[in-house]
Protein backbone atom coordinates (compact mmCIF):
# COMPACT_ATOMS: atom_id res chain seq x y z
CA UNK A 1 0.00 0.00 0.00
CA UNK A 2 3.04 2.31 0.20
CA UNK A 3 2.43 5.29 3.00
CA UNK A 4 -0.48 6.39 1.79
CA UNK A 5 -3.93 4.21 0.00
CA UNK A 6 -4.62 7.37 -2.33
CA UNK A 7 -1.92 6.52 -4.19
CA UNK A 8 -2.00 2.63 -4.25
CA UNK A 9 -2.41 0.97 -7.21
CA UNK A 10 -4.44 -1.62 -5.22
CA UNK A 11 -6.95 0.12 -3.04
CA UNK A 12 -6.25 3.47 -5.07
CA UNK A 13 -9.41 3.94 -6.34
CA UNK A 14 -11.60 3.46 -3.76
CA UNK A 15 -9.83 6.53 -1.88
CA UNK A 16 -9.44 8.69 -4.90
CA UNK A 17 -9.47 8.88 -8.82
CA UNK A 18 -6.96 8.75 -11.68
CA UNK A 19 -7.99 11.57 -12.93
CA UNK A 20 -7.70 13.83 -9.73
CA UNK A 21 -3.87 11.94 -8.90
CA UNK A 22 -2.80 13.17 -12.25
CA UNK A 23 -3.91 16.77 -11.46
CA UNK A 24 -1.64 17.03 -8.57
CA UNK A 25 1.13 14.76 -9.77
CA UNK A 26 4.49 15.87 -9.74
CA UNK A 27 4.61 15.69 -13.85
CA UNK A 28 1.40 18.23 -13.72
CA UNK A 29 2.83 20.15 -10.69
CA UNK A 30 5.89 20.77 -12.55
CA UNK A 31 4.13 21.35 -16.15
CA UNK A 32 1.74 24.21 -13.98
CA UNK A 33 5.13 25.87 -12.48
CA UNK A 34 6.63 26.30 -16.06
CA UNK A 35 3.17 27.96 -17.62
CA UNK A 36 3.44 30.19 -15.01
CA UNK A 37 6.94 31.22 -15.76
CA UNK A 38 6.36 31.63 -19.61
CA UNK A 39 2.92 33.54 -19.06
CA UNK A 40 5.06 35.80 -17.27
CA UNK A 41 7.33 35.94 -19.77
CA UNK A 42 4.88 36.69 -22.45
CA UNK A 43 3.17 39.41 -19.95
CA UNK A 44 6.26 41.20 -19.59
CA UNK A 45 6.80 40.90 -23.23
CA UNK A 46 3.44 42.82 -23.98
CA UNK A 47 4.79 45.63 -21.48
CA UNK A 48 8.22 45.90 -23.15
CA UNK A 49 10.51 44.42 -20.50
CA UNK A 50 11.04 41.63 -22.27
CA UNK A 51 12.14 41.05 -26.16
CA UNK A 52 8.57 39.34 -27.82
CA UNK A 53 11.19 36.60 -29.21
CA UNK A 54 12.34 36.07 -26.31
CA UNK A 55 9.35 35.33 -24.71
CA UNK A 56 8.24 32.91 -27.34
CA UNK A 57 11.48 31.28 -26.93
CA UNK A 58 10.72 30.70 -23.33
CA UNK A 59 7.01 30.00 -23.56
CA UNK A 60 8.53 26.96 -26.23
CA UNK A 61 10.95 25.79 -23.96
CA UNK A 62 8.10 25.96 -21.03
CA UNK A 63 7.72 21.97 -21.70
CA UNK A 64 8.14 18.92 -19.25
CA UNK A 65 10.03 16.91 -21.63
CA UNK A 66 12.80 19.65 -20.83
CA UNK A 67 12.93 19.33 -17.17
CA UNK A 68 15.30 16.73 -15.60
CA UNK A 69 13.37 15.50 -12.92
CA UNK A 70 15.97 13.81 -11.31
CA UNK A 71 17.96 16.94 -11.16
CA UNK A 72 15.07 18.93 -9.83
CA UNK A 73 14.77 16.52 -7.46
CA UNK A 74 18.39 16.97 -6.26
CA UNK A 75 18.27 20.83 -6.05
CA UNK A 76 15.20 20.92 -4.07
CA UNK A 77 16.58 18.43 -2.00
CA UNK A 78 19.58 20.81 -1.41
CA UNK A 79 18.34 24.46 -1.39
CA UNK A 80 14.07 23.28 0.02
CA UNK A 81 12.59 24.19 -3.13
CA UNK A 82 12.33 23.53 -6.69
CA UNK A 83 11.96 27.21 -8.47
CA UNK A 84 15.63 27.55 -8.69
CA UNK A 85 16.21 24.35 -10.53
CA UNK A 86 13.52 25.12 -12.36
CA UNK A 87 14.50 28.58 -13.58
CA UNK A 88 18.00 27.22 -14.40
CA UNK A 89 16.64 24.25 -16.70
CA UNK A 90 14.03 26.18 -18.21
CA UNK A 91 16.86 28.93 -19.43
CA UNK A 92 19.00 26.89 -20.77
CA UNK A 93 15.84 24.91 -22.72
CA UNK A 94 15.25 28.35 -24.27
CA UNK A 95 18.39 29.55 -24.91
CA UNK A 96 21.34 31.78 -23.58
CA UNK A 97 19.87 35.28 -24.56
CA UNK A 98 16.21 33.97 -23.24
CA UNK A 99 17.75 32.79 -19.97
CA UNK A 100 18.56 36.06 -18.84
CA UNK A 101 14.61 37.05 -18.95
CA UNK A 102 13.35 33.86 -17.17
CA UNK A 103 11.40 34.75 -13.72
CA UNK A 104 11.79 38.44 -14.01
CA UNK A 105 10.91 39.87 -10.75
CA UNK A 106 9.49 36.88 -9.45
CA UNK A 107 10.03 35.41 -6.40
CA UNK A 108 9.61 31.27 -5.61
CA UNK A 109 6.62 31.54 -3.89
CA UNK A 110 5.02 33.31 -6.80
CA UNK A 111 5.28 30.22 -8.83
CA UNK A 112 4.74 27.72 -6.01
CA UNK A 113 1.82 29.40 -5.63
CA UNK A 114 0.04 30.53 -8.78
CA UNK A 115 0.95 26.58 -9.59
CA UNK A 116 -0.79 25.95 -7.28
CA UNK A 117 -3.96 27.95 -7.86
CA UNK A 118 -4.42 26.71 -11.56
CA UNK A 119 -4.12 22.57 -10.42
CA UNK A 120 -7.23 23.91 -7.90
CA UNK A 121 -8.74 24.97 -10.74
CA UNK A 122 -8.43 21.95 -12.47
CA UNK A 123 -9.49 19.97 -9.18
CA UNK A 124 -12.44 22.03 -9.01
CA UNK A 125 -13.39 21.58 -12.22
CA UNK A 126 -13.16 17.57 -11.89
CA UNK A 127 -15.29 17.77 -8.64
CA UNK A 128 -18.02 20.38 -10.02
CA UNK A 129 -18.48 17.42 -13.05
CA UNK A 130 -19.21 14.75 -10.79
CA UNK A 131 -20.72 16.74 -8.08
CA UNK A 132 -23.66 18.04 -11.20
CA UNK A 133 -24.00 14.13 -11.73
CA UNK A 134 -24.35 13.38 -8.48
CA UNK A 135 -26.97 15.79 -7.79
CA UNK A 136 -28.53 15.77 -11.05
CA UNK A 137 -29.33 11.63 -10.30
CA UNK A 138 -30.75 12.54 -7.01
CA UNK A 139 -33.25 14.75 -8.39
CA UNK A 140 -34.35 12.82 -10.80
CA UNK A 141 -35.20 10.20 -7.91
CA UNK A 142 -36.75 13.25 -6.48
CA UNK A 143 -39.11 13.67 -9.06
CA UNK A 144 -39.80 9.85 -9.40
CA UNK A 145 -40.74 8.95 -6.20
CA UNK A 146 -42.53 12.31 -5.02
CA UNK A 147 -45.01 10.29 -4.48
CA UNK A 148 -43.63 7.01 -2.38
CA UNK A 149 -44.62 7.29 0.85
CA UNK A 150 -42.24 5.75 3.48
CA UNK A 151 -41.75 6.20 6.85
CA UNK A 152 -39.60 9.84 8.13
CA UNK A 153 -37.02 8.78 10.85
CA UNK A 154 -35.69 11.01 13.60
CA UNK A 155 -32.85 10.19 16.20
CA UNK A 156 -32.93 6.27 14.43
CA UNK A 157 -36.88 6.08 15.24
CA UNK A 158 -40.54 6.36 12.88
CA UNK A 159 -41.04 10.08 13.18
CA UNK A 160 -44.01 10.89 10.76
CA UNK A 161 -44.50 10.39 6.93
CA UNK A 162 -42.28 11.78 4.16
CA UNK A 163 -41.97 10.17 0.66
CA UNK A 164 -38.60 9.36 -0.48
CA UNK A 165 -38.80 11.62 -3.11
CA UNK A 166 -38.62 14.53 -0.32
CA UNK A 167 -35.87 12.20 1.28
CA UNK A 168 -33.58 12.17 -2.14
CA UNK A 169 -34.63 16.18 -2.47
CA UNK A 170 -32.94 16.98 0.96
CA UNK A 171 -30.17 15.04 -0.25
CA UNK A 172 -29.69 16.83 -3.28
CA UNK A 173 -30.36 20.33 -2.28
CA UNK A 174 -27.12 21.17 -0.58
CA UNK A 175 -25.06 19.39 -3.40
CA UNK A 176 -26.82 22.20 -5.76
CA UNK A 177 -25.62 24.89 -3.21
CA UNK A 178 -22.01 23.49 -3.59
CA UNK A 179 -22.45 23.68 -6.71
CA UNK A 180 -22.67 27.46 -6.80
CA UNK A 181 -19.89 27.50 -4.04
CA UNK A 182 -17.59 25.53 -6.52
CA UNK A 183 -17.91 28.27 -9.20
CA UNK A 184 -17.35 31.40 -6.93
CA UNK A 185 -14.66 29.71 -5.70
CA UNK A 186 -13.09 29.36 -9.33
CA UNK A 187 -14.15 32.41 -10.34
CA UNK A 188 -12.00 33.88 -6.68
CA UNK A 189 -8.77 31.64 -7.71
CA UNK A 190 -5.94 34.73 -7.51
CA UNK A 191 -2.80 35.03 -9.30
CA UNK A 192 0.44 35.18 -6.91
CA UNK A 193 2.98 37.99 -7.82
CA UNK A 194 5.12 39.68 -4.82
CA UNK A 195 8.22 39.65 -6.27
CA UNK A 196 10.50 39.10 -2.28
CA UNK A 197 8.40 40.69 -0.11
CA UNK A 198 5.43 41.73 -2.10
CA UNK A 199 6.09 44.96 -3.15
CA UNK A 200 7.92 44.02 -6.36
CA UNK A 201 10.15 46.88 -6.08
CA UNK A 202 12.82 45.03 -8.49
CA UNK A 203 10.23 45.69 -11.35
CA UNK A 204 10.37 49.71 -10.17
CA UNK A 205 6.95 51.06 -10.84
CA UNK A 206 5.68 48.40 -13.40
CA UNK A 207 5.21 46.04 -10.95
CA UNK A 208 1.68 46.00 -10.68
CA UNK A 209 0.59 45.79 -14.53
CA UNK A 210 3.03 43.16 -14.60
CA UNK A 211 1.13 41.32 -12.03
CA UNK A 212 -2.37 42.47 -14.03
CA UNK A 213 -1.03 40.93 -17.07
CA UNK A 214 -0.17 37.49 -15.75
CA UNK A 215 -3.64 37.54 -14.07
CA UNK A 216 -5.43 37.79 -17.69
CA UNK A 217 -2.11 35.07 -19.21
CA UNK A 218 -3.44 32.79 -16.40
CA UNK A 219 -6.81 33.87 -16.49
CA UNK A 220 -6.56 33.85 -12.30
CA UNK A 221 -8.23 37.13 -10.51
CA UNK A 222 -5.70 39.97 -9.49
CA UNK A 223 -5.79 40.63 -5.81
CA UNK A 224 -5.69 44.00 -4.85
CA UNK A 225 -2.37 42.68 -2.29
CA UNK A 226 -0.15 39.58 -2.51
CA UNK A 227 -1.36 36.82 -0.54
CA UNK A 228 2.74 35.14 0.12
CA UNK A 229 1.21 35.14 4.18
CA UNK A 230 -2.26 35.10 3.99
CA UNK A 231 -3.51 31.70 2.93
CA UNK A 232 -7.35 32.37 3.20
CA UNK A 233 -7.64 31.33 -0.63
CA UNK A 234 -5.91 28.12 0.30
CA UNK A 235 -8.15 27.62 3.43
CA UNK A 236 -10.95 28.96 1.81
CA UNK A 237 -11.16 26.03 -0.87
CA UNK A 238 -9.80 23.28 1.46
CA UNK A 239 -12.69 24.21 3.72
CA UNK A 240 -15.62 24.12 1.01
CA UNK A 241 -14.55 20.86 0.06
CA UNK A 242 -14.21 19.79 3.66
CA UNK A 243 -18.48 20.89 4.00
CA UNK A 244 -18.83 19.09 0.65
CA UNK A 245 -17.65 16.22 1.39
CA UNK A 246 -20.07 16.21 5.13
CA UNK A 247 -22.97 16.91 2.79
CA UNK A 248 -22.02 13.50 0.95
CA UNK A 249 -21.16 11.78 4.13
CA UNK A 250 -24.94 12.49 5.14
CA UNK A 251 -25.72 11.13 1.90
CA UNK A 252 -23.67 7.66 2.64
CA UNK A 253 -24.33 7.31 6.07
CA UNK A 254 -28.59 7.43 5.13
CA UNK A 255 -27.82 4.53 2.55
CA UNK A 256 -25.98 2.52 5.00
CA UNK A 257 -28.68 2.59 7.54
CA UNK A 258 -31.49 1.96 4.73
CA UNK A 259 -29.26 -0.63 3.54
CA UNK A 260 -29.61 -2.97 7.06
CA UNK A 261 -31.33 -5.84 7.02
CA UNK A 262 -33.85 -4.69 9.46
CA UNK A 263 -34.67 -1.82 6.83
CA UNK A 264 -33.75 -2.84 3.77
CA UNK A 265 -35.65 -0.22 1.86
CA UNK A 266 -32.57 1.03 -0.31
CA UNK A 267 -29.65 -0.45 -1.65
CA UNK A 268 -26.56 0.56 -3.67
CA UNK A 269 -26.27 -0.73 -6.97
CA UNK A 270 -25.07 -4.08 -7.18
CA UNK A 271 -23.12 -5.87 -9.33
CA UNK A 272 -21.42 -9.87 -8.76
CA UNK A 273 -18.96 -9.79 -5.94
CA UNK A 274 -19.69 -6.24 -5.43
CA UNK A 275 -19.57 -5.93 -1.44
CA UNK A 276 -19.34 -9.33 -0.61
CA UNK A 277 -17.36 -11.28 2.41
CA UNK A 278 -14.87 -13.47 2.74
CA UNK A 279 -16.76 -15.37 5.17
CA UNK A 280 -20.66 -14.73 4.74
CA UNK A 281 -21.67 -15.36 1.21
CA UNK A 282 -25.14 -13.50 2.29
CA UNK A 283 -23.31 -10.41 2.48
CA UNK A 284 -24.32 -7.02 0.42
CA UNK A 285 -22.26 -4.66 2.39
CA UNK A 286 -22.49 -0.68 1.44
CA UNK A 287 -18.80 -0.89 0.16
CA UNK A 288 -19.11 2.94 -1.71
CA UNK A 289 -20.88 4.54 1.33
CA UNK A 290 -18.37 3.43 3.36
CA UNK A 291 -15.52 4.96 1.52
CA UNK A 292 -17.36 7.91 0.86
CA UNK A 293 -17.61 8.45 4.58
CA UNK A 294 -13.68 7.37 4.93
CA UNK A 295 -12.83 9.92 2.34
CA UNK A 296 -14.39 12.73 4.00
CA UNK A 297 -13.06 12.21 7.59
CA UNK A 298 -9.72 11.75 5.69
CA UNK A 299 -10.59 15.29 3.96
CA UNK A 300 -11.80 16.58 7.40
CA UNK A 301 -8.51 15.82 9.22
CA UNK A 302 -6.82 17.47 6.23
CA UNK A 303 -8.68 20.63 6.73
CA UNK A 304 -7.18 21.09 10.34
CA UNK A 305 -4.16 21.63 8.58
CA UNK A 306 -4.94 24.37 5.88
CA UNK A 307 -6.55 26.02 8.63
CA UNK A 308 -3.50 26.09 10.49
CA UNK A 309 -1.28 27.76 8.06
CA UNK A 310 -4.00 31.05 8.20
CA UNK A 311 -1.19 31.67 11.08
CA UNK A 312 1.72 32.80 8.57
CA UNK A 313 4.47 35.11 10.12
CA UNK A 314 5.25 38.46 8.08
CA UNK A 315 5.87 38.86 4.66
CA UNK A 316 6.88 34.90 4.28
CA UNK A 317 6.06 32.46 6.96
CA UNK A 318 8.45 29.44 8.35
CA UNK A 319 6.15 26.85 7.81
CA UNK A 320 2.71 27.57 7.88
CA UNK A 321 2.47 27.36 4.08
CA UNK A 322 5.10 24.82 3.57
CA UNK A 323 2.77 22.47 5.54
CA UNK A 324 -0.10 22.91 2.76
CA UNK A 325 1.54 20.17 0.48
CA UNK A 326 0.93 17.39 3.17
CA UNK A 327 -2.79 18.16 3.43
CA UNK A 328 -4.25 20.18 -0.39
CA UNK A 329 -3.25 17.52 -2.67
CA UNK A 330 -4.55 14.48 -0.69
CA UNK A 331 -8.12 16.68 0.07
CA UNK A 332 -9.02 17.24 -3.54
CA UNK A 333 -8.08 13.67 -4.02
CA UNK A 334 -10.16 12.05 -1.28
CA UNK A 335 -12.74 14.50 -2.11
CA UNK A 336 -12.82 13.06 -5.59
CA UNK A 337 -13.15 9.94 -4.57
CA UNK A 338 -16.42 10.75 -2.33
CA UNK A 339 -18.15 12.59 -5.13
CA UNK A 340 -17.36 9.87 -7.34
CA UNK A 341 -18.88 7.00 -4.80
CA UNK A 342 -21.71 9.50 -4.62
CA UNK A 343 -22.29 9.93 -8.46
CA UNK A 344 -22.43 5.72 -8.08
CA UNK A 345 -24.78 5.34 -5.81
CA UNK A 346 -26.89 8.33 -7.27
CA UNK A 347 -27.16 6.72 -10.46
CA UNK A 348 -27.71 3.34 -9.71
CA UNK A 349 -30.07 3.01 -6.18
CA UNK A 350 -32.52 0.33 -6.07
CA UNK A 351 -35.08 1.32 -4.14
CA UNK A 352 -37.90 -0.82 -2.85
CA UNK A 353 -41.34 0.94 -2.72
CA UNK A 354 -42.88 -2.24 -1.26
CA UNK A 355 -40.82 -2.66 1.73
CA UNK A 356 -40.83 0.83 2.70
CA UNK A 357 -44.96 0.90 2.97
CA UNK A 358 -43.93 -2.20 4.98
CA UNK A 359 -42.03 -0.70 7.16
CA UNK A 360 -43.91 2.23 7.57
CA UNK A 361 -46.58 -0.17 8.49
CA UNK A 362 -44.85 -2.21 11.10
CA UNK A 363 -45.44 0.65 13.81
CA UNK A 364 -49.01 0.28 13.57
CA UNK A 365 -50.09 3.23 12.76
CA UNK A 366 -48.23 4.85 15.48
CA UNK A 367 -45.97 7.07 12.85
CA UNK A 368 -49.31 8.98 12.91
CA UNK A 369 -49.59 10.25 16.15
CA UNK A 370 -49.02 13.78 15.40
CA UNK A 371 -51.42 14.06 12.95
CA UNK A 372 -54.27 12.36 14.95
CA UNK A 373 -53.02 15.01 17.67
CA UNK A 374 -53.12 18.00 15.17
CA UNK A 375 -56.59 16.56 14.04
CA UNK A 376 -57.56 16.39 18.25
CA UNK A 377 -56.39 19.93 19.01
CA UNK A 378 -59.69 21.66 17.45
CA UNK A 379 -61.93 19.64 20.05
CA UNK A 380 -59.77 18.83 23.11
CA UNK A 381 -57.35 21.85 22.97
CA UNK A 382 -53.55 21.25 22.44
CA UNK A 383 -52.44 19.76 25.56
CA UNK A 384 -55.40 17.65 26.23
CA UNK A 385 -55.26 16.61 22.57
CA UNK A 386 -51.43 15.69 23.29
CA UNK A 387 -52.16 13.53 26.69
CA UNK A 388 -55.23 11.40 25.34
CA UNK A 389 -52.75 10.40 22.23
CA UNK A 390 -49.66 9.79 24.33
CA UNK A 391 -52.24 7.81 26.53
CA UNK A 392 -53.13 5.64 23.73
CA UNK A 393 -49.42 5.12 22.42
CA UNK A 394 -48.84 3.74 26.06
CA UNK A 395 -51.72 1.29 25.53
CA UNK A 396 -51.22 0.27 22.08
CA UNK A 397 -47.40 -0.28 23.24
CA UNK A 398 -48.11 -2.44 26.07
CA UNK A 399 -51.17 -3.98 25.32
CA UNK A 400 -49.83 -4.86 21.61
CA UNK A 401 -53.03 -3.34 19.93
CA UNK A 402 -53.07 -1.15 17.02
CA UNK A 403 -52.60 2.30 17.75
CA UNK A 404 -56.10 3.32 16.08
CA UNK A 405 -57.74 0.47 18.72
CA UNK A 406 -56.38 2.28 21.24
CA UNK A 407 -57.24 5.67 20.44
CA UNK A 408 -60.62 4.86 19.86
CA UNK A 409 -61.04 2.93 23.36
CA UNK A 410 -60.14 5.65 25.02
CA UNK A 411 -62.75 7.55 26.44
CA UNK A 412 -62.24 11.38 25.96
CA UNK A 413 -61.70 10.53 22.25
CA UNK A 414 -64.39 8.41 21.61
CA UNK A 415 -66.51 11.50 22.82
CA UNK A 416 -65.15 13.96 20.23
CA UNK A 417 -64.18 11.82 17.22
CA UNK A 418 -66.13 8.89 15.50
CA UNK A 419 -64.28 5.79 14.14
CA UNK A 420 -64.76 6.83 10.10
CA UNK A 421 -63.15 10.01 10.87
CA UNK A 422 -60.16 7.69 12.71
CA UNK A 423 -59.46 5.93 9.96
CA UNK A 424 -59.09 8.47 7.68
CA UNK A 425 -56.15 9.95 9.98
CA UNK A 426 -54.32 6.52 9.17
CA UNK A 427 -53.95 7.45 5.76
CA UNK A 428 -50.02 8.42 5.96
CA UNK A 429 -50.98 9.96 2.34
CA UNK A 430 -52.71 12.34 4.08
CA UNK A 431 -49.73 13.99 6.38
CA UNK A 432 -47.58 14.34 3.84
CA UNK A 433 -47.18 18.06 4.38
CA UNK A 434 -44.75 20.26 2.30
CA UNK A 435 -43.26 16.97 0.79
CA UNK A 436 -43.83 17.68 -2.52
CA UNK A 437 -43.44 21.45 -2.48
CA UNK A 438 -39.76 20.37 -1.35
CA UNK A 439 -39.10 18.36 -4.01
CA UNK A 440 -40.47 20.86 -6.80
CA UNK A 441 -38.37 23.97 -5.29
CA UNK A 442 -35.34 21.32 -4.89
CA UNK A 443 -36.02 20.59 -8.89
CA UNK A 444 -37.08 23.53 -10.05
CA UNK A 445 -33.32 25.03 -8.40
CA UNK A 446 -31.46 22.16 -10.16
CA UNK A 447 -33.22 23.46 -13.37
CA UNK A 448 -31.48 26.91 -12.64
CA UNK A 449 -28.32 25.61 -11.57
CA UNK A 450 -27.29 22.37 -13.52
CA UNK A 451 -26.21 22.50 -17.19
CA UNK A 452 -28.30 20.23 -19.73
CA UNK A 453 -27.45 17.02 -19.20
Amino acid sequence: MGTSPIDSRIVGNLYGTAEMRTVFSDVAWVQRMLDVEAALARAQARLGLVPHEVADAITDAAQIANIDLDGLAASTNRVGYPVVSLVGQLGAAAGEEAARYVHLGATTQDILDSALVLQMRDGLELIEHDLIATARALVARAREHRETVMAGRTHLQHAVPVTFGYKCALWAAPLLDHVTEIRAAYRALPVQFGGAAGTLASLGNRGRAVCIELGAELNLRVPDAPWHSSRSTIAHVAALLGIICGSLAKFATDIVLLMQTEVAEVFEPYERGRGSSSTMPQKRNPIASEYILACARGVHARVAVALAALAGDHERSTGPWQSEPLAVPEIFVLSAGAVQHARTIAEGLTIDAERMRENLARGGGLILAEAVAAALTAPLGRDAAHHAVERACHVALEAKVSFADALFNDDLVRRHVGRDELERLFDPRSYLGDSGGVVDRVSAAAEAILPPP
